[in-house]
């Protein structure tokens, strides 16, 4: 049975590309399978799909395997769509701010260019 598409999603430039491509082949996989939960689940699991207190409707992509950790910003644009900004992998308790910063940055560039 075929899934049925909830949110579709889309990737702004090649910033996500440039972090999926560097990443193993098993975290590509875990990062695929993540991606389609978001897009097909109905009320997706905070487990790996968070909205980022304090930003800007910024929300993290949350993605384990073993003990690394990988986030990658996105937002919704227009109700359904997600669009997937940045990517970096997680050393420490706390998001660093340059990246939320970064993502929120992206957004903004992404809205600018889509308004003219």
């Amino acid at each position: 049975m075929k899934e049925k598409i909830i949110r579709n999603i889309f990737y702004y430039k090649n910033y996500y590309l440039d972090f999926f491509e560097k990443l193993s082949p098993e975290v590509k996989k875990k990062t695929n399978w993540t991606l389609q939960l978001i897009a097909t689940l109905d009320r997706v699991p905070e487990k790996y799909f968070k909205h980022i207190t304090g930003s800007t409707g910024i929300y993290e992509v949350r993605v384990e395997v073993g003990s690394n950790i990988f986030r990658i910003f996105s937002f919704f644009d227009k109700g359904q769509l997600v669009i997937l900004v940045n990517g970096f992998q997680k050393k420490t308790q706390k998001t660093p701010m340059k990246e939320i910063e970064l993502a929120e940055k992206l957004k903004k560039l992404y809205l600018d260019e889509k308004d003219k």
